[in-house]
C-alpha cells in the first residue's frame, strides 16, 4: 500500500472544492447516475435479497463510484485522488482475518462469505450510547459477562466527576482514559481479562484516541474506530486517527455511517455509497475492518425497512466480490425494558448472519439515551446463532424478519420514539442480573420466536 504521508500530501494539495458542491455535484449527483445506470431498485417486500446479479450491480456501482470520486477531505477543502489501481490494491489485500484479545480470550474475526460454515462473532455494549459514569462499569459488565459475547465495546462517559465533557477539550483525555479504566476492571471482573476491545468510544475528537493508545488503556490488540464522514469525507482529526495506529499497532475500524434518505437517496444510493466508503476507508482508514452502520435519515435506527435493506445489500456485495470483515452494528428505536427492543434486535440479527457480516450491540433507543443492558445483546447473539445453525436460506430470513416487522414497526411513527428504561431500572446493579420484569419479556419474546420456528 502507499505510504500514509501521500494520503496527508493529497489532503493538502488536491483540486479544491467548496464541501457544498461535493455534496451536491459530487455525492448526491453521481449517486442519481449511477443508479439509473445499474438500474438499481429496492423492493421492501425483499429485505434479504437473494439475487447474484442485483449484488453484482451494487459493488460495481459503489466501484466506479470510489474511483470517480475518491475521498474529500473537510480540514482542507481539497479533494484527495484515488487511483484505480489504489482501490484495487486496497481489495487484494484486506485483510481476511484479524486477531483481536489475548491469552484464552483471543478471538479471530475473519472475512465472512454467504453460508459460510464458520459462526460469526458478537461484539456486546451499547456504541455510542451516553451512559452515565455512575453505573457505567456495572453496564458493560452485563455485556462482557454474556457467554455468548465474544469481544466488547461500549457507551461513551458524557461526564466524569459530574463535569461535562466537552470535544476537543483536556477533560477529553480525561474521559476516555476512565472509560478505558473502567472496561479493564470491567474485563477482570467477568474473568475475561483478555478480552478484546472495540474502545475509546468518549473519544469524539483525536485528543481521546491519542491519549488511549497506551497499553494500559487500549492495547494493540484492540481496535478503535476511523470514521468516515458524511459522505465520502475524511478530516485531519480522524485522519489523525488512522496516523495514530501507524506505529502503536491498534486495530483499525472504519465507521461511515451512511444516511439513508441523504445525500445517496433511498437504499439503493446509500447501498452504493456504503460500498465507495468501504472501498475508501481501505486506503483512507487503513482499515482492518469495517462497521456497517447505515442509519435512517428520520428514525435513526438501523431496524427499518429501509436500512435493513441496505445492511443486506451492502454485505452481500461484499461477501459475494470482495470479501473483507464486517461487523453490522444494531441500533434499534426502541429502548431497554421494551418488547419492540428485542423485536428489533432479533430482525437486526436475522439481516446481519445471514448476510455476511459480524454483529455488534445493542445501541438501544436511538443510540441516544442510556436505556440499554447486556440481555438483549444475549437475544442478539442466540438469534443469530439459531439462524446460522439453521442454514437459513436468505429466502427463509426474509420471511423471518417480514413477520417481525409489524410487531415493530408502529414505534417508528410515536412522538417520542419508544426509549424504555436507563439500565439500572431493568437491572439490578448490584448483583449485575436483569430485573425480573424484563427477565420475562426476554422470554416471552424468545418463546414467540420458537413458535414462528426460530430453533432457539
Amino acid at each position: 500500500m502507499l505510504n500514509y504521508l501521500d494520503i496527508l500530501d493529497r489532503a493538502n494539495n488536491g483540486p479544491y472544492m467548496a464541501e457544498e458542491n461535493w455534496d451536491l455535484e459530487k455525492v448526491a449527483m453521481t449517486t442519481r447516475r449511477l443508479v439509473k445506470k445499474y438500474k438499481l431498485e429496492w423492493n421492501k417486500n425483499e429485505l434479504v435479497t437473494d439475487d447474484a446479479s442485483l449484488s453484482e450491480a451494487i459493488f460495481n456501482a459503489g466501484y466506479e463510484m470510489a474511483v470517480e470520486l475518491g475521498a474529500y477531505s473537510r480540514s482542507t477543502e481539497r479533494i484527495i485522488e484515488i487511483s484505480q489501481d489504489e482501490i484495487d490494491t486496497g481489495i487484494r489485500t484486506m485483510p481476511q482475518e484479524v486477531i483481536m484479545g489475548e491469552g484464552k480470550d483471543v478471538r479471530t474475526l475473519y472475512a465472512r462469505h454467504l453460508h459460510d460454515e464458520r459462526a460469526p462473532l458478537f461484539f456486546g455494549g451499547s456504541p455510542g450510547t451516553p451512559i452515565p459514569e455512575r453505573f457505567f462499569l456495572q453496564n458493560v459488565i452485563s455485556y462482557m459477562q454474556e457467554p455468548l459475547i465474544d469481544l466488547a465495546t461500549c457507551g461513551t462517559i458524557v461526564e466524569v466527576d459530574g463535569r461535562e465533557v466537552r470535544t476537543g477539550n483536556p477533560i477529553e483525555i480525561v474521559s476516555t482514559r476512565r472509560e478505558l479504566q473502567y472496561m479493564r476492571q470491567g474485563l477482570k471482573r467477568a474473568g475475561r481479562a483478555g478480552m478484546g476491545m472495540l474502545a475509546a468510544q468518549s473519544s469524539v475528537s483525536e485528543l481521546g484516541d491519542l491519549a488511549a493508545a497506551h497499553p494500559d488503556y487500549l492495547r494493540s490488540c484492540d481496535s478503535h474506530l476511523v470514521p468516515v464522514l458524511n459522505e465520502l469525507k475524511m478530516d485531519h482529526r480522524n485522519i489523525s486517527r488512522a496516523v495514530n495506529s501507524l506505529e502503536y499497532g491498534m486495530v483499525n475500524a472504519s465507521l461511515p455511517c451512511v444516511i439513508v434518505g441523504g445525500l445517496g437517496g433511498g437504499p439503493a444510493g446509500s447501498a452504493v455509497v456504503n460500498v465507495a466508503s468501504y472501498l475508501i476507508a481501505n486506503i483512507t482508514c487503513l482499515a482492518d475492518y469495517h462497521i456497517l452502520h447505515p442509519i435512517h435519515v428520520r428514525n435513526i435506527a438501523t431496524s427499518t425497512p429501509e436500512v435493513l435493506w441496505v445492511i443486506n445489500a451492502t454485505a452481500q456485495a461484499f461477501a459475494r466480490h470482495a470479501p473483507s470483515i464486517i461487523v453490522a452494528d444494531i441500533y434499534p428505536k426502541s429502548g431497554a425494558g421494551t418488547k419492540e427492543l428485542l423485536y428489533e434486535t432479533a430482525a437486526n440479527a436475522i439481516v446481519n448472519a445471514m448476510s455476511g457480516s459480524h454483529l455488534e450491540g445493542c445501541g438501544a433507543a436511538d443510540g441516544n439515551q442510556p436505556n440499554c443492558s447486556g440481555l438483549e445483546a444475549r437475544l442478539m447473539a442466540e438469534v443469530a446463532l439459531a439462524s446460522h445453525k439453521m442454514k437459513m436460506s436468505l429466502k427463509e430470513a426474509n420471511d423471518f424478519v417480514l413477520q417481525l416487522l409489524p410487531k415493530y414497526e408502529h414505534v417508528f411513527t410515536l412522538e417520542n420514539g419508544n426509549p424504555g428504561k436507563p439500565f439500572d431500572e431493568v437491572y439490578d446493579i448490584q448483583r449485575i442480573e436483569p430485573l425480573d420484569f424484563w427477565q420475562k419479556m426476554y422470554e416471552e419474546v424468545k418463546t414467540e420466536l420458537k413458535e414462528m420456528g426460530l430453533k432457539l
